[in-house]
């Protein structure tokens, strides 16, 4: 990987199409096509400062500044004590409807929770007017971060009317699984999604600085008989989940 990032940074250098006189910019494109051309893969390591520096023979200096960029916008991720990584990235197609531990599970990936919130309590007028339910109705709310291996992925609410699901500790990771064990698994759904900037709480649950870019999604989930199952409102990493539609002419 060394060599091609060194070919591509030389590339660079020679090609006046794409002259930068900015040795930390040009070394941050390099990084970026040889990603994108795939001549490195997700979860690889970047070498180190020390052997950019040297291959490339720039400073640290400047080795250093094109990583931090690039770790700015998402591309790498750096562990502390290990290097720096292309950053993985999840793509979740929009045309089926799963759930987070089933996408991450597909992916070979262990999902896992850290709940906030495991309770019954009566509708807010918001839920009430998302779940069609009735003023006084009990719900089911669940409050957690979403865990793919020991990377926090998303923040997630869910509420669930506890007629349709009476205890909330039947939920441990997946949600639509417990639902599915109650036979009122949601067969269809209807999604809005906005980006965001994360807020001081949602950076520090996530792992990420405050205003890093994120994905927010509110979801409503209904049943063979049109009944709404399920209202969730849910916060991702936009540097992690890529979301992707099919779209076909009439």
């Amino acid at each position: 990987m060394e060599a091609a990032l060194t070919n591509e940074y030389r590339r660079i250098c020679q090609d006046p199409a794409t002259h930068q006189p900015l040795a930390y910019l040009r070394l941050r494109r390099a990084i970026r096509n040889i990603v994108e051309h795939r001549d490195i893969e997700p979860g690889q390591a970047l070498p180190s400062e020390r052997d950019l520096s040297q291959a490339l023979k720039l400073s640290r200096v400047t080795v250093r500044k094109a990583i931090a960029g690039l770790v700015e916008e998402g591309l790498l991720t750096q562990r502390h004590g290990a290097g720096t990584f292309i950053a993985e990235r999840i793509v979740k197609p929009m045309s089926r409807l799963t759930s987070f531990t089933e996408d991450l599970r597909e992916r070979g990936l262990h999902p896992r929770s850290e709940f906030f919130e495991r309770g019954i309590g009566e509708v807010t007028p918001e839920e009430s007017m998302a779940l069609n339910l009735s003023p006084g109705s009990l719900v089911v709310r669940l409050h957690r971060v979403r865990y793919g291996q020991d990377e926090p992925l998303a923040i997630e609410r869910s509420v669930v009317p506890a007629s349709v699901l009476p205890d909330p500790l039947l939920v441990h990771d997946s949600l639509y699984e417990a639902l599915e064990k109650l036979d009122a698994r949601p067969r269809r759904a209807l999604q809005r999604l906005r980006a965001v900037l994360l807020n001081a709480q949602q950076a520090r649950l996530l792992h990420v600085n405050v205003g890093s870019a994120g994905l927010s999604i509110e979801r409503r989930s209904f049943l063979d008989d049109g009944r709404v199952v399920e209202f969730t409102c849910s916060w991702y990493r936009g540097d992690i989940y890529d979301f992707v539609a099919e779209l076909q002419t009439d």
